[in-house]
This record gives structure tokens, sequence and C-alpha cells, in this order.
């Protein structure tokens, strides 16, 4: 069925789809992965989820208002921050706040910008504008938060020892920690980079290809996809630099002092 230009897939088309990972669930079967019950369960949820997200986004743009808007964004935000934290498996105090924060305030500042600057959305809060593209932006930002921050701990404790002959030398934590910073932060970059790099080359992103799926112009849609890009190397920049420079400090006393493993609390 066609509406707007747009097929609609069957709901037993979609059944069918689910069949594509069969191919990771053997492969996982075959090379004694253990991963099959986790594939079972990431299909599931992504079948539930985006159909829930489809059906709620459904009222909300029939019966809009700010606060609705805001309500879905700051649920999606709680979310974001949690998959964030359980990729970076380490169990640090305040480490959620932290993540939290860095990941919403980049997202929604950067998404604002777009709707309000870019796109000329009426009214600022249109749910059909602004849940998507702060979606997108948390997406991407939550992955290079945790990537970076994963690395970060992992290049201070890497250089613990000159960590703390930089410390008993007077440097501060924040120029002791600084080197591991560049590394995270860079390495929390690089995926954004790359991807850009490949964009209209080696693959149509997602929006211009959901765009052109639609009926939109090609032109269009690119215009569309090249500021979604610029927006996402912004907000992951924004979110990865925050995430650092709120996070090492976990590594340091209050007096200033690098913990060794022993002195640390609460971790895994």
């Amino acid at each position: 069925m066609q509406q707007a230009g747009v097929i609609d897939i069957g709901y037993l088309e979609l059944i069918l789809a689910a069949g594509f990972m069969l191919v990771a669930a053997y492969v996982s079967w075959r090379m004694k992965l253990g991963q099959e019950k986790s594939i079972a369960i990431a299909t599931v949820r992504v079948f539930l989820q985006l159909l829930a997200m489809g059906f709620i986004l459904i009222y909300i743009f029939q019966y809009q208002s700010w606060w609705l808007v805001l309500l879905v964004m700051f649920c999606m935000s709680l979310f974001a921050a949690r998959i964030a934290c359980d990729r970076i498996k380490l169990h640090l105090d305040g480490l959620w706040i932290d993540v939290y924060a860095s990941i919403t305030l980049s997202s929604v500042v950067i998404a604002l910008i777009v709707v309000e600057g870019i796109i000329h959305a009426t009214p600022w809060y249109s749910a059909r504008q602004l849940i998507p593209i702060t979606g997108m932006a948390m997406g991407n930002t939550l992955s290079a938060v945790a990537l970076a921050t994963s690395r970060l701990f992992a290049d201070l404790d890497s250089r613990s020892d000159e960590i703390f002959a930089l410390v008993a030398l007077g440097a501060t934590p924040q120029e002791a920690a600084m080197p591991s910073i560049r590394s995270a932060v860079g390495a929390g970059i690089m995926p954004t980079i790359a991807g850009m790099s490949a964009a209209g080359i080696v693959q149509i992103p997602g929006m211009m290809s959901g765009q052109i799926l639609a009926g939109a112009d090609p032109v269009t849609a690119a215009k569309y996809q090249i500021v979604v890009l610029l927006m996402m190397s912004a907000a992951t920049t924004l979110a990865i630099v925050m995430a650092c420079f709120l996070t090492y400090r976990k590594r340091f006393s209050e007096s200033g002092y690098y913990l060794d493993p022993g002195m640390r609390a609460k971790q895994s």
C-alpha cells in the first residue's frame, strides 16, 4: 500500500524481515559466540520499541503541545544516558549524572539551533521536526560518549605511573590527565568524521535515504542530510568534551592525587 509517496510495509512482510537476523544468529551459533539470546532480545526490542514510538508519535503529531514534546525528549535522554553507562561498564559514583548532562545538553541545544535557525519550524516545539532531530543527535552522542569515556579511563590507567610522577612534581589533576583527555576526545570524534567522509561516496545516509524513499527531491534530501551530519558532528564534539572534563576527576582524590585500584570507590 502506498501513502503520500511512501510504500507502506505490511506487518507480514515486517515479520518476514526479521529473518535477516538469522544470519547473525547462525554465525553466533556456528562460531560458539554465545550471542544467540542477545540477538533474539535485540530483535524483539527493535520491533516493540520502534512500533511503540511510531504509535506515540501519531498521537503527539495530532495533539502536540510543548510539554508533551519535552516529556518525550526527557524520556529519550534518560534512556540514552542509561545505555551509554551500560556500554562504559564502569560503576562510579556520579558517572550517570555526568553522562546524562553531557548527552542531554549537547543534543538538545544543537537540535533547537537546527529547528529554529535552519529549518525554521513553526512552532519551535513542532514534534515532527524536534523529536526526530533530537533523537538522531542523542543516538550519535551516546555512542561517542561511551567510547570516549571508556578510552579516557583506560588511557589514564595505562599512564598511572606517569600521572603519579606528574602530580608529585606539582601538576594539577587536569594537567596530568590532559594527554588522556585529548586521546579520548580524538577517539570519540573519529567515527563521526569517518562517516562524513564516506557520505555520498560509499553510502547514502539514513535521513537522505528515507526522504528519497518517501518521494522527496534527492537534492532537497541531500541538503537535509548535510545539516544532520554537521549537527551530529557538533553535538558529538560538545558531548564528549563535556563528558571527559566532567569524569576525569573520578580517578583523582579530592586532594588531587591519582587513585590506584585499591583506593577507588564503587567500580567494576
